[in-house]
């Protein structure tokens, strides 16, 4: 019965070892994923390219160029780990597992592995299937990603140009399990008497998601 994680990507392996390998991280011992990591980067860096160049055929250079950065960024590939059960899976050393930062770093690098993993046993084009299947719910979306900036840099360059410094957050708590943790972010620019708070699995999605209370709530979402 395949697992959780190749049904999502569309994809269940034959070599099992393979497969492991693409699992574990280095701080589990060997054999390890950075070979597979490696040649998966390269392999969903061309599937995005591709899908972009192929859909959005009156973009320029620097809009491909964007929107592929982030559909390719680590907060993306760690959502879309989520989204088909790999966290379950991960074969990683405990302090690697119990950081919430370090989590979401391999979260990603182990899709790329999976990716990787897919190439070397069906082939360039079943990984690119691989990715396709995972990124459609989100090509809808991606001109809004190519255009947009995230919240935090938004919220900052708002605040450079009406001459503030920039604004401060705050951890207020950080709950549940490792592998299930939850922070919440306080946001403020002082010199407005401005704050907001936001919710994430880790403290740079919190952060993100804060600025992009503040931004709301003055008009600037």
């Amino acid at each position: 019965m395949p697992e959780p994680f190749e049904t999502g990507l569309g994809h269940v392996f034959c070599d099992r070892a393979l497969c492991a390998q693409a699992l574990t991280h280095r701080s589990r011992g060997a054999p390890h994923n950075e070979r597979l990591e490696f040649l998966g980067d390269a392999v969903l860096g061309w599937a995005v390219a591709e899908g972009l160049y192929r859909r959005f055929g009156d973009w320029d250079e620097g809009r491909l160029t964007r929107a592929r950065a982030r559909l390719v960024s680590q907060p993306v590939l760690a959502e879309l780990a989520r989204e088909i059960g790999l966290e379950a899976a991960l074969q990683a050393g405990m302090g690697v597992l119990s950081d919430p930062t370090a989590r979401e770093r391999v979260l990603a690098s182990t899709l790329e592995a999976l990716f990787g993993a897919i190439a070397c046993e069906a082939g360039a084009e079943a990984a690119r299937a691989a990715v396709e299947r995972l990124l459609a719910q989100r090509w809808p979306v991606v001109e809004r990603l190519a255009d947009q900036k995230d919240p935090k840099t938004r919220l900052q360059e708002l605040l450079q140009g009406a001459g503030l410094p920039p604004p401060e957050y705050v951890l207020q708590s950080a709950a549940g399990p490792g592998h299930r943790r939850s922070f919440r972010v306080h946001c403020e620019v002082p010199a407005r008497g401005w704050a907001e708070e936001g919710t994430g699995s880790s403290m740079r999605l919190a952060e993100q998601a804060a600025a992009a209370a503040l931004l709301d709530r003055i008009g600037h979402g």
